[in-house]
C-alpha cells in the first residue's frame, strides 16, 4: 500500500471509535489513515482454541501477535483486544443500552442531554452492527435463566442483542446489511467461539461493516504498526497540522517513519491512547490537560468461572454471551463461554476464596481442597475445560476510579477516587455461589485475584474524559482534545461513568455522535 504524503485525518486504532471514525470522516470528504498495531485476521486464519496462544494472544516480545492482549497492574488485570477491529475481534458481540444512571452521571454530567441526544445514534449503531436478539438460547443460559427463577428476577432474565448474522445455519448468502456494498455473510453456526475470533463469517466483526464500507471510499489501513510520537508542525495549537511518527509492531527492531496529518484522532483504546497521551504531554503536546489519566474505570466487574462437575454438559454450545439476567438497578450478570476445546484458561485458575484478608484468604486456600477433595479434582482434571463452564461476568455502575501515570517501570495505577476496585465483590460471589449450587459447579477465579485480591475486568474505561473545560476533563462534549485544534478522543478512553454493561454500544453511539458534529470537507 502506498501512503499519501499527508492526510486530512490520521486515526490511532481500529476499534470502536477508530472505525466510526474513519467511515464517517471519509463520507464528509476526508482522506483518512487508520494506523493499528495488531495483525489484519480473517476467517480460518484465527485460531481454532486459544491453546494457540500464537494467534490467541499479544505478546509481540515474545513473537505472540493475537487478538488478546493481557495487561497486568497494581489495582486491576485488563483482557483487551488487539487487530484490525480492534476489541470487536474478541469481544462476546453483546449490545446492550445502560441504564438512565449512566447518562447523568460522572464527569460529562449535565454537557449535554445525553439520554435524548444518543438515543439516535444508539439506534445507528445497532443498526450499522447487524444487532439482533440471540435465537440460540443453550444450556448455559438455560442454567442463567433458571438461576432468575430462583432469586425471583424471572423477568429480569432475557436474551441479548448481539452483533451476529444468524441467517440460515451455515449458509452464505449476499450482503444483508449494506443494500450490497457489504461483505457477504454466513449463518451462526452456535460453536460458541465467538470470543476466539469467529472462523465462519457470522460474527459482525468492524472489518466487516464500517472498516469495510470506509475502505471503498478510499480510507488507508495500516496494521503492524504502533504510533510512537505526535507532534505539531509548529509550536502551536495544531492549527497547522501534525507529524505523526510510527514504527511496525511486530518486530523486535524497526525503524520509524513519519507522516503528516491535519487532524488526529486518539481511537487506541485506554492501554493504547492514555500511555500514548501521558507521553506527548511530557515533550511535544504539553498543553494536554492535567487529567489525562485520570477516571479510569474498571465497569465494577468480576469474572468468576463456574466448573461443572457433571460430564454430561455442554456449556460451549450458543453464542459467547447468549444471555442477560438485571439483578438490580446497577448490577447485570452474564453467561459467557469458549467454544470447545479452548481450555488455556484452567492454566491461571485456583478456587474462588471471599475473604479479603491475605493471610485468612490463603489459609482457605489451603483448606478449601480439604473439604471436598473428590469434587475439587475433578475440576482441575476436567476433560474439556470450556465444555464444562460458565464464566460469570458480574458488572456495576457504582463507582470506583483509578488514575493511569508514568512511573519508572511504565504505566502503572494509583487510586483516584474511593476505594481499589476489589476481587471480592460480595453480590457477585453469592450470586456465584447460587449458581453453583444449581448447576453443581465450583468457582475458581483467576489466581491473580485469589492471591493479591487484584480484580480483572474486560472493560477499562476512561482517562481522557468529559468535562465543561480542561480542569475537569481532557475533551469536550464532542470530544475535541482542550488545547488543540483538530485533534479528537474517540475510544474508551472518552467514557465518563460507569455503564455498568458491556460498554461496546454505547462507545460506537458517541463516536456517532461526535462524527455528526464534524463539518464536511
Amino acid at each position: 500500500m502506498q501512503l499519501k504524503e499527508k492526510y486530512d485525518y490520521i486515526i490511532i486504532g481500529s476499534g470502536f471509535g477508530g472505525s466510526v471514525s474513519a467511515l464517517r470522516l471519509a463520507e464528509k470528504g476526508y482522506s483518512v489513515l487508520v494506523i493499528e498495531k495488531g495483525k489484519w485476521y480473517k476467517g480460518e486464519e484465527f485460531p481454532k482454541t486459544n491453546w494457540d496462544v500464537k494467534r490467541w494472544l499479544w505478546a509481540p516480545g515474545i513473537k505472540l501477535f493475537g487478538i488478546l492482549k493481557l495487561s497486568l497492574f497494581r489495582h486491576v488485570t485488563v483482557l483487551s483486544g488487539v487487530g484490525v477491529g480492534g476489541g470487536s475481534l474478541v469481544y462476546a458481540n453483546t449490545l446492550p443500552k445502560p441504564k438512565s444512571k449512566f447518562f447523568n452521571h460522572g464527569s460529562w454530567a449535565g454537557l449535554a442531554n445525553w439520554e435524548k441526544e444518543l438515543a439516535p445514534f444508539y439506534e445507528k449503531a445497532w443498526r450499522m452492527l447487524g444487532a439482533s436478539e440471540n435465537p440460540l438460547l443453550d444450556e448455559a443460559d438455560f442454567a442463567m435463566q433458571n438461576l432468575a427463577k430462583s432469586i425471583g428476577k424471572e423477568k429480569a432474565f432475557s436474551p441479548t442483542k448481539v452483533a451476529i448474522y444468524f441467517g440460515e445455519k451455515g449458509k452464505t448468502v449476499d450482503d444483508p446489511y449494506f443494500d450490497g456494498k457489504g461483505p457477504n455473510r454466513t449463518g451462526c453456526t452456535g460453536c460458541g467461539a465467538c470470543m476466539t475470533g469467529c472462523r465462519y463469517n457470522a460474527k459482525n466483526t468492524l472489518d466487516k461493516n464500517y472498516l469495510h464500507l470506509a475502505q471503498q471510499l478510499g480510507v488507508d489501513i495500516l496494521a503492524e504498526s504502533i504510533v510512537e510520537n505526535v507532534e505539531v508542525v509548529k509550536p502551536s495549537d495544531g492549527s497547522d497540522g501534525y507529524k505523526i511518527t510510527f514504527k511496525k509492531s511486530t518486530s523486535w527492531v524497526a525503524a520509524s517513519s513519519s507522516i503528516m496529518s491535519s487532524g488526529v484522532v486518539f481511537s487506541a483504546g485506554v492501554l493504547g491512547t492514555i500511555p500514548l497521551l501521558l507521553k506527548v504531554k511530557e515533550t511535544t503536546l504539553p498543553n494536554l490537560s492535567d487529567m489525562v489519566g485520570d477516571d479510569i474505570r474498571t465497569n465494577n466487574e468480576a469474572l468468576i468461572v463456574n466448573v461443572s462437575l457433571e460430564k454430561d454438559k455442554d456449556l460451549s454450545k450458543g453464542i459467547a454471551i447468549g444471555s442477560i439476567i438485571d439483578l438490580d438497578e446497577n448490577s447485570h450478570l452474564e453467561p459467557v463461554k469458549y467454544g470447545a476445546g479452548s481450555g488455556f484458561w484452567r492454566m491461571v485458575m485456583m478456587p474462588m476464596v471471599s475473604e479479603r484478608n491475605f493471610f485468612l484468604r490463603i489459609l482457605k486456600l489451603l483448606i478449601i481442597p480439604f473439604t471436598a477433595p473428590i469434587q475439587w479434582l475433578k475440576t482441575i482434571f476436567v476433560d474439556d475445560f470450556a465444555k464444562r463452564t460458565s464464566v460469570l461476568l458480574f458488572m456495576q455502575n457504582l463507582d470506583s476510579t483509578l488514575r493511569l501515570k508514568k512511573g519508572f517501570f511504565g504505566v502503572g495505577t494509583r487510586i483516584a477516587k474511593g476505594k481499589a476496585p476489589s476481587a471480592f465483590i460480595p453480590e457477585a460471589h453469592d450470586i456465584a455461589n447460587k449458581h453453583a449450587k444449581l448447576t453443581n459447579s465450583k468457582s475458581v477465579v483467576m489466581l491473580t485475584e485469589t492471591l493479591t485480591g487484584i480484580p480483572s475486568t474486560a472493560h477499562i474505561l476512561g482517562g481522557a474524559v468529559m468535562g465543561k473545560d480542561n480542569t475537569q476533563g481532557v475533551i469536550d462534549k464532542d470530544n475535541k482534545v482542550f488545547g488543540y485544534e483538530n485533534m479528537y478522543v474517540i475510544d474508551g478512553s472518552m467514557i465518563s461513568a460507569n455503564p455498568g454493561v458491556n460498554p461496546s454500544l454505547s462507545i460506537t453511539a458517541i463516536a456517532e455522535r461526535a462524527m455528526s458534529k464534524v463539518k464536511d470537507k
